[in-house]
């Protein structure tokens, strides 16, 4: 799972480090009491916000396990708050940029609960870690076991009450399973320190089938999890990967293809057909190319060879659009269901408006996007977009 990951373009994989970091340092300052830890584990959980707001669980789950084990004693140590104030200061300015602009988190997480959660299955997602670690389940079950039986390991107790309430947490919340991987990576390490000791004095066979056993399991995963298949193959055989639920998108439909694989496709296609519309509307100064979503908008950005600048009305792209410019034509990038209507609110606003592309690449996520070019405005241009940003509710209006 963590190498499927981590050939994916998202926050996912520094969001894992983080995870296991924070933890470690937590298991550091429990072996040694040394307060150094507690503030190496404010930075690191500091730089794990600013990177994803997902580690706010670990810390939620973190914060009723001390208060039920021996580390309660943290409580009552003035360098436990000193870190919380270091990581404070340290997301402060995130922090107050989300207040200046009327907390868009909050937006995105409703938007998210209400278009890709609500698709959830719970059982699914308390299921999800016989899939992701099939060969070294074993290890984890081993580390859990540990935890809560074995005397000697009572001081890291800690742990164990942080997995139970952040695993329910999530469960509660029917977070997708992807959300919890960085959860598991120190449950490893139990486990696989116990297991040493099992083994400590056994036959080397024993401690050779442990450590093949990961490679065994990984070999017919390696096979559908990875993106090393051509679309037209998995489209053609589709039964090794439905059964493992890779063909269920955040929508809670089956596709032809896993998400992960959708999201790579399009991209390049979509921005060599906006920088040809861009080129024959002749004029880059008073161009705008305007964005359904900050992906499209993000792909043009990258892969354009016109200096092509997109911007839109999601996410924080929103602050990005530069009024200054004298804008006389519009690149629309629109996704295809909504076209008919596009043309019929738009186009009289301009003398000329026509579908001049679409994505064709049928296995891409953004397959059917449609790219619209609206040339010569017969309205201000740049006054629509201030009315239309004004209307935004994670807008900051700097005037």
């Amino acid at each position: 799972m963590l190498l499927r990951l981590n050939v994916l373009y998202q926050p996912n994989s520094l969001d894992v480090l983080c995870w296991t970091s924070v933890y470690y340092f937590l298991l550091q300052y429990i072996r040694s009491n040394q307060t150094k830890w507690l503030y190496i584990l404010a930075i690191v959980f500091a730089i794990g916000f600013l990177n994803k707001y997902n580690i706010v669980f670990l810390f939620l789950g973190i914060l009723p396990a001390i208060g039920l084990s021996s580390a309660r004693k943290l409580l009552y140590n003035g360098h436990f708050y000193g870190a919380l104030l270091l990581a404070l200061l340290l997301v402060f300015p995130n922090l107050l940029w989300q207040y200046q602009h009327r907390f868009p988190v909050f937006l995105h997480l409703r938007e998210l609960a209400e278009t890709q959660l609500s698709h959830v299955n719970r059982w699914t997602f308390i299921t999800s870690p016989f899939l992701f670690f099939s060969g070294s389940l074993l290890v984890l079950l081993v580390g859990l076991y540990a935890l809560a039986r074995q005397d000697g390991w009572r001081r890291y107790r800690l742990f164990l009450w942080s997995f139970i309430f952040t695993f329910a947490l999530f469960v509660a919340l029917k977070a997708k399973d992807y959300y919890a991987i960085g959860l598991y990576p120190i449950y490893f390490a139990f486990g696989a320190t116990y297991i040493g000791r099992l083994l400590a004095d056994s036959k080397w066979y024993y401690c050779t089938a442990v450590v093949l056993l990961p490679i065994v399991f990984f070999l017919p995963i390696y096979d559908v999890a990875f993106p090393n298949k051509t679309p037209a193959y998995i489209v053609t055989h589709q039964d090794a990967y439905r059964k493992l639920g890779l063909l269920r998108w955040e929508d809670g439909k089956e596709h032809s293809l896993p998400q992960d694989f959708a999201d790579m496709l399009g991209w390049k296609e979509l921005a060599r057909k906006v920088d040809s519309v861009y080129l024959q509307l002749g004029a880059p100064e008073h161009t705008l190319v305007l964005c359904d979503n900050y992906g499209q908008a993000g792909a043009i950005n990258y892969y354009s060879s016109c200096g092509v600048q997109a911007v839109s009305f999601n996410a924080d792209y929103i602050n990005w659009f530069d009024l200054e410019k004298d804008y006389k034509h519009l690149i629309r990038v629109k996704n295809s269901h909504e076209e008919l209507e596009e043309m019929r609110q738009t186009g009289p606003l301009f003398q000329q408006s026509v579908v001049a592309a679409h994505i064709q690449n049928p296995y891409a996520r953004e397959y059917g996007t449609v790219i619209f070019s609206f040339r010569d405005a017969n309205v201000d241009i740049n006054q629509r977009i201030r009315n239309e940003l004004l209307a935004q509710p994670t807008y900051f209006n700097k005037q």
